[in-house]
């Protein structure tokens, strides 16, 4: 066999393993973990005071300025019921990329801390239970099992598109006036 083909079964076996993998960051939000998919994540950035919204519910917490863009910020622990945690210096906001359509929408969330990069086959990912109708599980992709510990996957197209969010007209940038 010659080096190139060594090569190209190298870059085969390569892509098969991210068809079978994926990446997810995971943080925490009380007791609880969470994660989201890796290549949706733009950026992450410590806790800084927002410019308030007049009558937004309390998990928007605002918008700020990135790098001249008005990027809304939401409180998921707020938005998933699980009371308000006073902000630390460990304290973060994960900034995400949503596709809605044909477009990109960057917005921010809170967590209590960024935990680790998990890298996930995706055979191992669980359904979401049903819990009935009073529980909304609308959000999570699934569920996996990281070292005796469940970590549930949150769709970020969907957690992102909240309605009360998508009526903010003009905050978005990508909104065209």
């Amino acid at each position: 066999m010659s080096r190139t083909d060594t090569s190209k079964q190298a870059e085969q076996q390569d892509k098969r393993s991210q068809e079978e993998h994926a990446q997810f960051l995971s943080f925490t939000l009380g007791n609880e973990e969470y994660a989201v998919d890796i290549l949706r994540v733009q950026e992450i950035r410590s806790w800084e005071p927002v410019s308030r919204i007049p009558n937004a519910p309390a998990y928007e917490k605002g918008v700020v300025n990135l790098r001249g863009a008005i990027v809304p910020i939401i409180d998921l622990r707020e938005r998933f019921d699980l009371g308000h945690s006073q902000y630390t210096p460990l304290t973060v906001v994960v900034v995400l990329q949503a596709r809605s359509s044909e477009k990109t929408r960057v917005m921010g969330v809170v967590v209590d801390a960024v935990s680790d990069v998990i890298d996930v086959d995706k055979k191992s990912v669980q359904s979401s239970p049903n819990f009935g109708a009073k529980v909304s599980t609308e959000f999570i992709n699934g569920l996996i099992s990281v070292n005796q510990r469940m970590v549930m996957l949150l769709d970020v197209d969907k957690l992102l598109k909240l309605d009360d969010v998508d009526n903010l007209r003009g905050i978005n940038n990508d909104e065209e006036s």
